[in-house]
């Protein structure tokens, strides 16, 4: 082959290349086509997965509390159109009524003694029932039965137990300590404690099953690893389970201030709407409900249900601006996008 034809050939070859490579660039997207591409398979995946979640809540949730706050720029009385506007007066109202301050103090203090008393017992109920025993099954379900039981039952069979002539001063009778005897429900100076009571026999299942939840997450080689250390019990659990159990104990915290804030079942069933208030057990959903619904002022009643949404809004808010925020930071991440 002469260098003529080889020039000639290499030519060719150069123009073929030259030809693939502009193919390739074409059938081949570009970064940015490709991230777009990315994007918007994300935010399908997004609305295929939070869309049933986001319609269910804003038909029963948000939509309820604007037409609540619609309503309670009414004075109505909950039948035919709501006519007869007053502004922010019910609003105004509400602040200013020393029954529901009274409700608004006893939401306070339960939310206080709620965290105080349950949480101790709960964490020690579960750090108990964490470690190998007899029975331990059986154990979790006795505690965690009452949590089931419908608040309906719990009221009802707590009402009759703790009348003035029910089942226990009937026993404290029986026993030889009728000193000890009580007017359980009705006493200002006890109800509350009776209350308290009541929740925390209630509600201590869920907050020992949650803990006991957590500490199934605690790898066991950091503890034995800190007993062949030389570390006591209480120095494991202090130093090292406690600090681990940090987010499972504010998630708690804050279901129980929630819980706590929105209380109506229990005290409406043992204590009715009346006693709760003279018994210093009143809430701001019983409140709203005498003051509301049996009142005949559905306008009224709107309008201190949306005071307790927003109290309970405020609340949640800073508890996740201030409580919960070590643990969602970098909890949603960004993709990589190379």
């Amino acid at each position: 082959m002469t260098p003529t034809n080889d020039s000639v050939v290499q030519t060719q070859v150069a123009k073929a290349e030259s030809a693939q490579g502009e193919g390739d660039a074409v059938a081949s997207p570009s970064p940015a086509r490709g991230h777009a591409r990315r994007r918007w398979a994300l935010r399908t995946e997004i609305a295929l997965l939070a869309g049933p979640a986001l319609l269910v809540f804003l038909t029963f949730v948000i939509l309820p509390v604007i037409i609540a706050a619609y309503y309670g720029f009414f004075s109505w009385s909950g039948y035919g159109p709501a006519t007869d506007f007053v502004g922010l007066r019910n609003y105004v109202v509400i602040l200013q009524d020393e029954a529901f301050q009274a409700a608004l103090r006893h939401n306070a203090i339960i939310v206080v003694l709620s965290l105080v008393i349950q949480g101790p017992i709960a964490l020690g109920l579960a750090l108990l029932l964490n470690r190998k025993m007899r029975f331990q099954s059986g154990l979790r379900v006795l505690i965690f039965a009452p949590y089931v039981i419908s608040e309906v039952v719990v009221g009802t069979g707590w009402s009759l137990i703790l009348a003035s002539n029910g089942a226990l001063n009937g026993l404290l009778d029986k026993l030889g300590l009728a000193g000890l005897q009580q007017d359980w429900l009705s006493n200002p100076s006890l109800a509350i404690w009776t209350l308290m009571a009541i929740i925390t026999w209630k509600y201590i299942g869920f907050a020992v099953i949650l803990f006991l939840a957590g500490l199934q997450g605690i790898p066991e080689e950091i503890l034995e690893a800190a007993a062949i250390d030389g570390a006591s019990y209480w120095q494991i659990q202090r130093r090292i389970t406690l600090p681990l159990m940090g987010p499972t104990l504010r998630i708690w915290a804050f279901l129980s201030i929630i819980g706590s804030l929105q209380l109506f079942d229990l005290v409406y069933i043992v204590w009715g709407q009346y006693v709760a208030e003279t018994a210093g057990t009143s809430t701001m959903a019983t409140y709203m409900v005498s003051s509301g619904r049996n009142a005949g002022s559905y306008g009224y009643g709107n309008a201190v249900a949306v005071v307790i949404f927003l109290i309970s809004l405020a609340v949640a808010l800073l508890y996740q601006r201030f409580v919960l925020r070590r643990d969602t930071e970098g909890a949603v991440t960004g993709g990589n996008d190379n």
